[in-house]
């Protein structure tokens, strides 16, 4: 498709529907359980509802949008349809009956209805229609039906790239291309793979590998792609499976709709839209993949794991859904599971680096440091050498050798992420630190972070390395600034608020030092990585920074004021 905005008026939002009498046990169990995101038992309260009070209409609109958001499209519209009976209007509604329709076929059904004033919002309805009328084979009016839309204000492009898709599944390649070709009609990802499939159907071979180069940056692709650059460079003419028909010309327009909502609205209504692409097009892995972060956004994990056991195995983006699925495992709090799914993708795909990096990520997410760095290894041993992309296998590498107390492993893989990407905040940041931390070569550490901090000077805990790094090396007047920085971007953060506590004692502010390490043992349960002591931190304040250094290794720092 395209980029440009979509005006708010394309698009209408269904209105809350008024809810008459009912029994209020299960409706408020219901509206608990759409507050909580938790489609199924939302169907089920409200199933219950309705059957307490079938003729509500509110309970029927909601149910409908219940049934739409687990993808129960055929329920769903079973129960639009109870509701049209009641003599209820719902745009919601009217999405239902529609999509079950374009599932089926009957085009005709939704001519006459769209012409007898149903409708869903502007936008839909013009480009509905149209593909309406490709599926009942009235081709002129559809291609002027497309026509309309592009004459409307803010939907030229939408219009022609339909328009472009439609022409593409008659098999009118040469019109099809044109259309793509358009200067104005800025293709996204399914609209550059559109347009590369027809150019190879019309032989333009070329043309159509230099589209997917320019369109993504000619870098490395992803499986999908890549399997498409492949067919390309052998000549294989690519079907043309974006909208191949007036169904999936439907399911293609919702998921349009679905991306531009993205920005724009809830993820809970977009999820419509993008369930409606997954009821009409099983194998369209992009909605799947959408569905599957919108459930992920909306705390539905069980949802998001059923939305990529969908993908099927034999497609090119299977390896990328079962890594999705491990990671989600693991935000649902079942990082056992995910682990266990990352380990036979890396058995039964050896030579894929992301499944080796993963799984490391995991394990090291489970502080499992060393079979991390087995992972991490396997990963860099498929690399063939200076790919800068691949910074970050050595990068996380480093941070495992770190944990297992191998610090001159750890050193030699920083340094290796940096020969590949030496502008790293990350790398600079971590490996500088470090360095402080080990009481070695202060001036390049220090020179480290100050460079980190000038690519991202918003980052508290790499501004707080910034502090801390003149706090090691005795400026300590120079600390107060960046230190009182790192506190303002990170307030509640132990570790900073400490650090600042030390800087303002070596300056002689002892009230406002002691201030700092109070502030800082109240939000010790913030400490994620066990860097606060809070037994030193109470030292700190019963005999004041000067003992405990001194009680530590017997050489206290002198402030440069001499308080």
């Amino acid at each position: 498709m395209f980029r440009p905005l979509l005006l708010a008026a394309a698009l209408s939002l269904p209105a809350p529907a008024v809810l008459a009498d009912v029994n209020p046990g299960a409706y408020l169990a219901a509206r608990q359980a759409q507050m909580d995101n938790d489609y199924r038992e939302a169907t089920r309260y409200l199933t219950q509802a309705m059957l307490q009070d079938p003729n509500n209409l509110a309970i029927l609109e909601q149910l409908t949008g219940a049934f739409m958001s687990l993808g129960e499209i055929d329920r769903a519209d079973t129960i639009a349809l109870r509701l049209a009976q009641e003599g209820g209007t719902s745009q919601l509604a009217n999405l239902a009956l529609l999509t079950e329709r374009a599932k089926q076929g009957d085009w005709g059904d939704i001519l006459a209805d769209m012409d007898a004033g149903m409708t869903v919002g502007p936008l839909f309805d013009g480009l509905a229609k149209a593909w309406a009328l490709i599926g009942d084979r009235q081709v002129d009016a559809a291609l002027a039906a497309f026509d309309a839309v592009a004459e409307e204000d803010g939907l030229a492009a939408y219009g022609t790239y339909h328009k472009g898709l439609a022409l593409a599944s008659l098999g009118r390649f040469d019109e099809a291309e044109a259309l793509f070709s358009t200067d104005d009609l800025q293709l996204t990802r399914r609209g550059l793979m559109a347009h590369a499939q027809v150019l190879t159907q019309v032989g333009r071979f070329d043309e159509a590998a230099a589209v997917l180069d320019a369109g993504f940056g000619g870098g490395t692709l992803d499986a999908p792609l890549t399997a498409m650059k492949e067919a390309i460079a052998e000549g294989q003419a690519l079907d043309f499976t974006i909208a191949p028909d007036a169904t999936a010309g439907t399911a293609e327009l919702a998921f349009d709709i679905a991306n531009v909502l993205l920005s724009e609205a809830a993820p809970a209504y977009t999820l419509l839209y993008g369930r409606v692409v997954e009821y009409l097009r099983p194998d369209h892995v992009e909605a799947l993949l959408m569905n599957t972060s919108l459930l992920e956004q909306l705390e539905q994990y069980d949802l998001a794991i059923e939305a990529l056991a969908a993908v099927p195995e034999d497609d090119p983006a299977f390896t990328a859904a079962e890594v999705g699925r491990a990671e989600i495992l693991a935000t649902a709090g079942r990082p056992e599971e995910g682990i266990a799914v990352l380990r036979q993708m890396a058995e039964e795909h050896p030579d894929v680096a992301m499944v080796h990096m993963t799984l490391g990520d995991a394990l090291r997410n489970e502080e499992m440091y060393a079979e991390a760095q087995e992972a991490y290894t396997d990963a860099i041993d498929l690399f063939s050498g200076d790919e800068p992309d691949f910074w970050v296998a050595f990068f996380a590498r480093a941070v495992t050798h770190e944990r297992l107390d191998d610090w001159p492993a750890a050193k030699s893989d920083f340094r290796r992420a940096l020969d590949l990407n030496p502008d790293s905040p990350a790398v600079l940041n971590y490996l500088g630190y470090s360095m402080l931390e080990r009481g070695e070569d202060f001036e390049e550490a220090l020179s480290m972070i100050e460079r980190a901090v000038e690519a991202r000077p918003q980052s508290g805990a790499i501004v707080d390395s910034l502090g801390w790094g003149l706090y090691r090396l005795g400026r300590f007047d120079e600390a107060v600034e960046p230190m009182e920085r790192a506190v303002a971007l990170m307030p509640v953060d132990p570790v900073v608020n400490d650090h600042l506590g030390d800087v303002y004692w070596m300056v002689g502010r002892k009230l406002e030092a002691r201030f700092q390490w109070q502030r800082a043992l109240s939000f010790v349960e913030n400490d994620q990585n066990d860097e606060v002591d809070p037994d030193r931190i109470r030292r700190k304040l019963e005999v004041g920074l000067d003992v405990v250094l001194e009680e530590e290794d017997g050489t206290p720092l002198v402030a440069e004021d001499g308080g």
